[in-house]
């Protein structure tokens, strides 16, 4: 039995959105169970409502909320009672092997580093969403937890990388790519120029050489490098570009009679492939710390109940296959 800790009070749909979210995912696996953390009373009454089964949730309570507007160190260092501490709090403690939160990123990602900690010899823990391609998906690594980066945390990066898509995803020697401007190796950034080498020496790593951002939806390239900055913006401009695409082509196909009739002729299949590239149905639901000791989830703001159950079942995958032991006998491997 897996148990997970879910944080209730994060997230723009904070409270019932995460408890139908943790009621699906029950319904989807029977190796589960929840630990709901929030404001005991609120839950308590979710509970009930949503007849969520009893016997594999318990709530553990958390009776303050850190904001988005709040600084992130700060917060979790002064709100000890805040729903994002206690639940990190739960896996350091062995009590959950996983917490999911969809509520402040720059709070979820101080408190994996300072509460859960990293894995002996991993310099930095690392985001790492995956996104939809024409292939199937990509993972982009790292897109929010590393904006000042050095070239040996993104080799590290690349590793952690690797070990995730082959395990989790079932690719053979996924190939990774390092985010630049052009295809030659001498181009890029300093970042760029010192990394590329190391890359490109490392055994353990199938790498391919620079990926271009207008090469990522291809779906060439299964590992994305890159320091957190062009990865948060990479990710923030693919859904957005996603979402723009997907609301014009609805309305071009809903403007007129004949339109309309066209649409109807090649509805089953234009939504098919317009869901593929729709972030909101790819993906595992949230996007993993790497590197840390236990597993931290965090999952996109505005996630509702089916993101949410995405998110606590791609835990299940995470422990089945060792990703946390694979990756310290990786970084232990390298010293």
């Amino acid at each position: 039995m897996l148990t997970v800790a879910l944080d209730v009070m994060g997230g723009d749909y904070a409270g019932e959105e995460m408890v139908k979210g943790a009621k699906l995912a029950l319904e989807k696996s029977q190796n589960l169970s929840i630990k709901l953390v929030g404001k005991k009373d609120l839950i308590d009454g979710l509970i009930e409502k949503l007849s969520v089964p009893k016997d594999r949730v318990s709530v553990v309570e958390a009776n303050e909320i850190i904001t988005n507007e709040e600084a992130p160190v700060m917060a979790v260092r002064e709100k000890k009672d805040s729903s994002i501490v206690v639940g990190m709090n739960l896996v350091k403690q062995g009590e959950a092997k996983a917490f999911v939160s969809a509520g402040s990123t720059g709070a979820v990602l101080v408190g994996g580093q300072l509460i859960v900690g990293r894995i002996k010899g991993v310099l930095r823990a690392a985001l790492a969403p995956v996104l939809p391609t024409k292939k199937g998906v990509s993972l982009l690594i790292d897109c929010g937890a590393n904006v000042d980066a050095r070239s040996e945390h993104l080799v590290q990066f690349a590793k952690m990388g690797s070990i995730y898509m082959e395990k989790v995803f079932g690719i053979n020697k996924p190939k990774v790519g390092i985010v630049n401007i052009g295809a030659e190796e001498e181009k890029g950034n300093a970042l760029v120029k010192e990394t590329f080498p190391l890359l490109k020496m490392s055994k353990d790593i199938n790498f391919i050489g620079s990926v271009e951002a207008r090469e990522i939806p291809s779906g060439d390239c299964d590992v994305i490098v890159c320091e957190a900055f062009t990865g948060n913006v990479i990710l923030k401009l693919y859904e957005g570009v996603g979402k723009t695409l997907l609301s014009e082509i609805k309305s071009a196909l809903t403007e007129g009679f004949i339109t309309k009739i066209g649409a109807l002729l090649i509805k089953s299949a234009l939504k098919s492939k317009l869901k593929k590239f729709d972030t909101s149905e790819q993906g595992q639901g949230g996007a993993p710390m790497l590197g840390l000791k236990g597993l931290v989830i965090k999952a996109h703001g505005n996630s509702k109940a089916s993101e949410i159950s995405k998110a606590i079942l791609q835990c299940i995958s995470f422990d089945e296959q060792n990703i946390t032991s694979l990756i310290e006998e990786s970084m232990l491997k390298a010293e």
